[in-house]
């Protein structure tokens, strides 16, 4: 089985690449890929899912919406790099977090690396 990480970096309303991001990932998960999904800088907004879709503010929909469904794919637990473990975002989740040094070790770990 292949193992593949997912880095996302885009912020919860910036656009519909993050969409477009999770969706490829809840699909590489779905066809048996290892999949493990690590938040990184602006991403690190998608595990506020507090948020309410207002079309009158928002362009897009909330893709943190997206990210409460982890757990029915596999995707659980959401990696985040240990100094970002006092971030807003991630002292306030209910999401199953799991901290993590990101360094070359921890990348050749996986077959494949998708940045997002």
């Amino acid at each position: 089985m292949k193992s593949v990480l997912v880095i996302l970096t885009q912020a919860n309303l910036a656009n519909l690449q993050v969409h477009e991001s999770l969706s490829a990932t809840m699909v590489l998960a779905t066809f048996g890929c290892e999949v493990k999904v690590l938040l990184q800088d602006a991403g690190l907004s998608l595990l506020h899912s507090e948020l309410q879709f207002d079309q009158f503010k928002h362009a897009f929909k909330i893709a943190s919406n997206m990210v409460d469904s982890f757990e029915f794919y596999d995707l659980s637990p959401i990696l985040v790099e240990q100094k970002n473990q006092h971030n807003h975002f991630v002292t306030q989740t209910e999401q199953d977090i799991e901290f993590i040094e990101f360094n070359s070790e921890f990348i050749q770990s996986f077959d494949f690396v998708l940045y997002w």
